[in-house]
């Protein structure tokens, strides 16, 4: 009788995060969204700014500022883009008692082209707290539609909504749930990699980088979700870009003494036999 000897060799691997910062202009304090423009970026604040988008290059310089007059910033959370618009989410909701939630759909020159209307189906209760999970910052486009997620401070859970990216109004159900255990602050999707990645924060200031692979070919059915701690103290990240399956670009706010920040972030995964 012959025996078949079989020498398995465990593979061990690690994963490592490395991060690089720039500091921001005193008027990008507050951004909280990032889109590619050619060359450059394109950035925006939330409620404490005009309704107006900025365009620095990698040095975290600006390049120039565009006003938008036909728009109002209540609470801009983020910008997406396809090859034909640009996309904000005026949906910030903290106190939970906003009727009035809209993405804002704009021409590749930023004029005005319609407006995307949407309420929550799921909300009856529109009186001001701090607790509910009605708040989203986190917009991406996926295909013909556009994904929102949740800040869910209720559950630490982010609900993902979908709905197309043309103008009218729509009544939103969450079409599935992402155990995240943070609170969701950014979202970018890449339909080459089929790749999502979100930003996200806990309570006391932690940041994380979240990846889920094959987010389109598992058909929802199970998310492959990856959670890192970005290794950054000071900052609230609010924004994220794919360049490719492991390098990314993200801005924060500025928090306290810590001006804002835009970051480059490389996810180095490597094998060791």
């Amino acid at each position: 009788m012959r025996y078949l000897h079989l020498l398995f060799v465990p593979i061990l691997s690690y994963t490592q995060i490395s991060i690089s910062t720039t500091n921001l202009p005193k008027e990008l304090e507050e951004t909280s969204g990032l889109e590619f423009y050619g060359e450059n970026y394109i950035t925006h604040n939330d409620s404490g700014d005009k309704a107006k988008v900025y365009v620095f290059n990698s040095k975290g310089k600006i390049v120039k500022s565009i006003r938008l007059y036909d728009l109002k910033n209540e609470d801009w959370e983020d910008i997406a883009a396809d090859s034909d618009h640009y996309y904000i989410a005026d949906t910030g909701n903290n106190k939970g008692n906003r009727k009035n939630l809209k993405i804002y759909i704009l021409s590749s020159n930023f004029d005005l082209e319609g407006e995307i209307n949407i309420k929550y189906k799921g909300q009856n209760d529109f009186t001001e707290r701090a607790i509910h999970p009605f708040d989203a910052e986190a917009l991406t486009v996926y295909g013909d539609s556009l994904l929102l997620f949740s800040k869910n401070r209720k559950t630490l859970k982010s609900e993902i909504y979908i709905f197309p990216k043309t103008t009218g109004n729509y009544n939103i159900n969450p079409q599935a749930v992402l155990n995240v255990n943070s609170l969701i602050t950014a979202a970018d999707y890449n339909e080459e990699y089929d790749l999502l990645v979100l930003t996200g924060e806990n309570f006391v200031g932690d940041q994380f980088f979240y990846s889920v692979t094959n987010f389109k070919k598992n058909g929802w059915r199970s998310f492959n979700l990856i959670k890192y701690k970005i290794p950054i103290g000071g900052a609230q990240i609010e924004a994220v870009k794919i360049i490719n399956e492991n390098k990314f670009i993200l801005t924060s706010e500025k928090v306290k003494n810590k001006l804002a920040r835009f970051i480059f972030l490389v996810i180095d995964k490597k094998v060791i036999f």
